[in-house]
């Protein structure tokens, strides 16, 4: 998605696969042969820009939720995309930490080999090379340097990576350290065979002691060794070297086919850290055992859901967004000698006890990410929780947008609905549920002292007297901070409640209703509001931003998750709430981007979507198909949800329909595709769709299975005939998320003829306040 920031430097600016054929084949529980890391495409999303997203990724080689991740770097340093499927040249192999192109990297350095003339500088040392000699897995990735006659191979641990570089025979080969801009230090170490230093490179949310501390092992003795000042100035048979950019190059002769391997190990502690790091994660260990030990560790993951099917490319695809969703966020602790955890602290600079996770924008993953860690990481969500307590006693605050410290980037008050969910899932240690709580109640009542505007609430002191954040007081995006906050409230409310503070639930369920201060029956749409009480005028429903963030008042007015009968009862009913949802499919892809001054990227996937003004590649809408459950006709959902599923996701270079965002897009896909879908987090309910795979089995992480069935299952039979839950029928548009923690099966018939009668009463429909209030 096109971050804040974006549109500050832009006006800052203007006032100065793998994707081949392959036969159809049964993915069998029983018969299954292939490694399910091998349906993983990491090229997927990469054939992205500034002006178009089908993913905005890049290749992460990575274990899961790594504090490092590794990745070919084919841009410029500095780029935010890094990697760009279409580029022809390579210039390094370097540790990443980058959530997002749009908030850029972070503690980078790269390695890259080179042979005959010494080309050291970035543009000059860049090699073509073919995606048809690219290896591209999540455990490993080789490609081949065609102007170098080297073939380049990296396989990840959590904090350190193997290397593996394959030379021509030559007296000139060479291996470059590039310890990139912004701070950087390097010492050659000939006798220990090493190279240390560190880089300070950033783009915000660092302290001023901010530091990644790297070691290199290589297995080969020096022949040579340079380093690079400033400026690119060579100085020759130099050991060390510090600077705003500064490198190291070690030379060999070698023979032909001789691999020179490379252990690497970094730290956001110290040298000495770093190398423990190496010691523990890589120690003796051979370049293919950590290659092993890293496709184990994405095997022990993505086996917890094993799909059946005989459609291979949606496996790919499945596994492809698995892969993503088990990336971010990402581990920012390590384990000192004894073997405890400790965390630099990316917002007081003192090393610290205790978990720390970062690079995550709540504004994408709320939705469906963290959900789907409650579901299946419950020990890993209890781990981020009391990263986030920490996170708030180190620096006053709760992260909205953190890499690694806060980043003002985004809206919402979103932390408050994470951490209700992981609360009322019973995903979080007693020690930190009052710490989390005052913090929670503190984003929702403090406007001084934040230290950044994504964190707290912008606008607080509006929202909390008059119950929305005004238009006219020079508060952008008020519309959607309003509907928002809404949201944060309810879940603080249902935190409350669980804690018998009724007093404190009272209150904020009393201001989840705040968004029908929006609500303007005029049009049946939501939309600005003036300090006093009048609405905004003009006012255009397409225009993007303004009053809303990256999206219009059509992608919008859904975001009441925790009240859709609330909002049905706004609009007259639900056939003119059907209706409503009918128009924003049916209608042209038309827009208004005057607010932006030019068509940002996600109008334009929008467009070429041929979905009408639906807008999957955003996430505010994401959820907006499953509210047909609400209206009683889950069969439309059911129809649209499968377009979706089989048009705009495929595991390719351009996979994605829009921005993936730290897993968000890909847990929609992962969600959805099992058959349901969170729609409102911090609630026992998951909304049901159409079930895209013929069998999925879940374990849990209580030792207990679920598994979802679809017999008649199709590209033509997307409508639920009938379900069943244990062998009981089951007539609701909803699940509730116990019944999968407790083990069990979930059986839909399917049918190419929708079943009105399904899900078609009102009892039938899924969580809303005004819903149970009613009751």
């Amino acid at each position: 998605m096109i971050k804040h920031i974006l549109k500050s430097i832009l006006i800052a600016s203007i006032g100065l696969f793998m994707a081949c054929d392959s036969p159809t084949k049964t993915i069998d529980k029983k018969e299954k042969t292939t490694a399910l890391i091998d349906y993983v495409n990491p090229l997927m999303g990469t054939d992205s820009d500034f002006s178009l997203s089908n993913g905005n990724t890049y290749p992460a080689i990575a274990t899961p939720w790594a504090m490092n991740f590794w990745t070919p770097q084919t841009a410029k340093m500095g780029d935010g995309w890094a990697y760009k499927y279409d580029d022809k040249t390579i210039r390094g192999i370097k540790q990443t930490h980058q959530p997002s192109p749009w908030i850029n990297d972070y503690a980078a350095f790269s390695l890259m080999a080179v042979t005959g003339n010494l080309k050291y500088k970035e543009e000059e040392r860049a090699s073509y090379f073919s995606h048809k000699a690219e290896i591209v897995k999540p455990n490993h990735y080789s490609v081949y340097l065609a102007d170098y006659d080297v073939t380049a191979e990296v396989s990840p641990t959590e904090r350190a990576a193997h290397f593996k570089f394959t030379f021509p025979k030559t007296d000139s080969a060479f291996i470059i350290l590039d310890a990139f801009y912004k701070g950087s230090m390097v010492k050659i170490l000939p006798k220990e065979r090493k190279i240390i230093g560190y880089c300070r490179n950033n783009s915000g949310g660092v302290p001023d002691n901010f530091h990644n501390y790297f070691v290199a092992e290589f297995d080969k003795d020096f022949e040579l060794n340079h380093t690079w000042g400033d400026g690119w100035k060579l100085i020759e048979n130099s050991t060390d070297n510090k600077g705003e950019h500064v490198g190291a190059i070690i030379g060999f002769k070698t023979k032909k086919g001789e691999e020179v391997n490379v252990k690497v190990a970094s730290s956001f502690i110290s040298h000495e850290q770093a190398a423990l790091n190496l010691k523990t994660e890589i120690g003796n260990d051979s370049f293919e055992n950590t290659k092993e030990k890293a496709a184990a560790a994405w095997e022990k993951e993505l086996q917890r859901i094993v799909i059946e099917d005989d459609n291979i490319d949606n496996v790919r695809t499945f596994y492809s967004c698995l892969y993503r969703v088990l990336l971010f966020p990402r581990k920012f602790y390590e384990y000192d000698a004894t073997g405890s955890v400790i965390h630099y602290s990316p917002y007081n600079g003192e090393v610290l006890p205790g978990y720390m996770f970062t690079d995550n924008g709540f504004w994408d993953t709320f939705r469906a990410v963290f959900p789907f860690f409650n579901m299946m990481y419950p020990e890993l969500n209890t781990q981020i929780m009391e990263g986030l307590a920490n996170t708030y006693k180190e620096s006053g605050w709760l992260p909205e947008w953190a890499s690694p410290g806060h980043r003002d980037c985004m809206i919402g008050s979103n932390s408050a609905t994470i951490i209700a969910d992981a609360f009322l899932k019973g995903n979080m240690q007693e020690k930190d549920v009052s710490v989390l709580l005052e913090a929670v109640l503190k984003n929702a009542n403090e406007v001084e002292g934040r230290p950044v505007n994504s964190v707290g609430r912008e606008g607080a002191n509006y929202y909390n007297k008059l119950g929305y954040v005004p238009y006219d007081v020079g508060i952008n995006e008020n519309a959607a901070r309003t509907l928002e906050y809404a949201f944060a409230d309810f879940t603080i409310a249902e935190m409350a409640k669980k804690l018998n503070k009724d007093g404190v639930a009272a209150h904020f369920y009393k201001k989840s209703y705040n968004y029908k201060n929006l609500f303007d029956s005029s049009t049946n749409l939501m939309r600005g509001k003036n300090e006093d009480g009048t609405f905004q005028s003009p006012f255009n429903p397409l225009k993007w931003g303004d009053a809303f963030t990256e999206g219009n008042s059509l992608h919008y007015t859904w975001s009441v998750f925790h009240d859709t009968q609330g909002l049905i009862d706004l609009m007259g009913g639900k056939e003119i709430f059907e209706a409503k949802l009918d128009e924003v499919f049916e209608m042209p892809p038309n827009f208004d981007a005057s607010y932006y001054g030019f068509r940002i990227h996600e109008i334009l996937e929008m467009q070429i979507a041929n979905m009408g003004n639906y807008a999957h590649g955003n996430q505010p809408i994401q959820h907006m198909i499953y509210l047909y459950n609400y209206a009683n006709t889950s069969y439309k959902a059911q129809e649209k949800l499968r377009e979706v599923l089989t048009k705009l996701y495929s595991a390719t270079p351009d996979g994605y329909c829009g921005d993936e965002d730290n897993g968000q897009t890909s847990a929609w896909y992962v969600f959805s595709s099992l058959g349901f879908y969170p729609v409102t987090p911090a609630v026992n309910e998951y909304v049901i769709g159409s079930p895209l795979f013929k069998k999925a089995t879940l374990t849990l992480e209580n030792g207990k299975t679920f598994v979802i069935s679809a017999s008649n299952n199709s590209e033509k039979n997307v409508y639920i005939e009938s379900a069943s839950l244990n062998g009981k029928p089951w007539n609701n548009s909803f699940l509730y998320s116990d019944a999968v923690q407790d083990g069990g099966s979930l059986e839909f018939n399917m049918d190419a003829v929708p079943n009105k009668a399904w899900a078609s009463k009102p009892e039938n429909t899924p969580y809303s306040l005004s819903k149970k209030l009613k009751k």
